[in-house]
C-alpha cells in the first residue's frame, strides 16, 4: 500500500463495512458500488482520500467519505476513524390525514 491509495475490497473489510474480505469483493465486482460517481467493477480499484463512496445494504445505501486507511482489520473504534458516513437518513413518512 503506498500512502495515497489502497485497494477497495481491503479498505471496504478494514472499515469493517463487511463481514468478510469476500463480501466487499462480491459487492466490488457486483457494479452496485460505486466511488466518486462511477460504477467499480473490480476490488482492486484503487481508494483514495476523499473518495466517496456509496452502496446498497440492508435496504438502505450507504454512502460515506474515506477518511483514513489502515495496515490490518481491527476493532470497531479505529475502524470507525477511517470514513465520515454522509449516508441519507432514514425518516418514518407520517399517514396522509383522512380526508371526509
Amino acid at each position: 500500500m503506498d500512502n495515497g491509495s489502497q485497494r477497495l475490497d481491503k479498505w471496504l473489510w478494514f472499515a469493517r463495512l463487511f463481514k468478510t474480505r469476500a463480501e466487499a469483493a462480491a459487492m466490488c465486482s457486483s457494479r452496485h458500488l460505486r466511488m466518486d460517481g462511477r460504477v467499480v467493477d473490480k476490488p482492486h480499484a484503487a481508494v483514495r482520500l476523499g473518495s466517496v463512496i456509496s452502496f446498497p445494504k440492508a435496504g438502505r445505501v450507504i454512502v460515506v467519505k474515506v477518511e483514513g486507511f489502515a495496515e490490518r482489520r481491527g476493532p470497531y473504534s479505529t475502524a470507525r476513524l477511517l470514513y465520515c458516513d454522509m449516508s441519507p437518513s432514514v425518516q418514518a413518512v407520517a399517514p396522509e390525514p383522512a380526508t371526509a
